[in-house]
């Protein structure tokens, strides 16, 4: 197969396992409503957790993280060591691929087909293929997220930190502790180009958070500060 036609079909294919509505089946196929009409609109698992449950919310992000595993590990099965344009970058052909694939997995996911290109926010199927690329990153962005839900109740809110906090962890341990990072020069853009997809698919969400009108989820705030009554 010309190396061209392999590497457009791992792009629409990784877009399409993307797309993926799984919140959307879910709540039409359980509770015979589109959840893009309830809640905030969005079919990402924070809604899912809104409108379904915690339970049909955890669902929903699992799935949504399996799309980006999904879709790097079905283009690696389908890349044949041959990149049809010049790679420039410090990494092997084979990690251009997953970061290609995984980002036309988010692309997908946040504009997905199969709903008039409404998805969600980008953020479960991001970490899914960025847990193959940089794993300590998501892991340390992981733990913040949880701590800044359990500080706020905002799971919005972590996931914009845990957006942030990927590429600057990144930034932080190649540029202060000298951790030598394999690729560092061109990931750390990389990173950045994702967070800034995540963080435009939020900003409705950041105008709620400052004007104070973002729901909340008081049951995952554990830690509380202030007055209490």
């Amino acid at each position: 197969m010309d190396p061209i036609i392999r590497l457009i079909i791992i792009i629409i294919g990784s877009y399409l396992i993307g797309s993926f509505p799984s919140a959307t089946i879910i709540s039409k196929r359980f509770f015979g409503f589109d959840i893009r009409d309830k809640g905030s609109g969005n079919m990402g698992s924070t809604n899912a957790m809104r409108v379904l449950g915690w339970k049909w919310g955890l669902l929903t992000q699992v799935l949504d993280i399996l799309k980006g595993i999904i879709a790097v590990v079905i283009a690696t099965q389908l890349f044949n060591g041959t990149l049809p344009i010049s790679n420039s970058t410090p990494f092997e052909d084979i990690t251009v691929i997953k970061m290609i694939a995984g980002l036309s997995a988010v692309l997908g996911h946040i504009f997905s087909a199969f709903v008039n290109f409404k998805g969600g926010k980008g953020i479960n199927t991001g970490a899914g293929f960025l847990l193959a690329i940089a794993p300590s990153e998501v892991g340390i962005a992981a733990i913040l997220f949880i701590l800044a839900v359990m500080l706020s109740g905002y799971i919005s809110l972590g996931s914009i930190i845990a957006a942030i906090a990927i590429p600057l962890t990144l930034f932080i341990r190649h540029n202060v502790f000298n951790v030598d990072i394999p690729g560092y020069h061109t990931i750390v853009y990389f990173m950045i180009a994702v967070s800034i997809i995540v963080l435009l698919a939020h900003k409705t969400n950041i105008y709620r958070i400052l004007h104070g009108t973002e729901s909340k989820f008081a049951k995952f705030q554990i830690l509380k500060f202030g007055n209490k009554k």
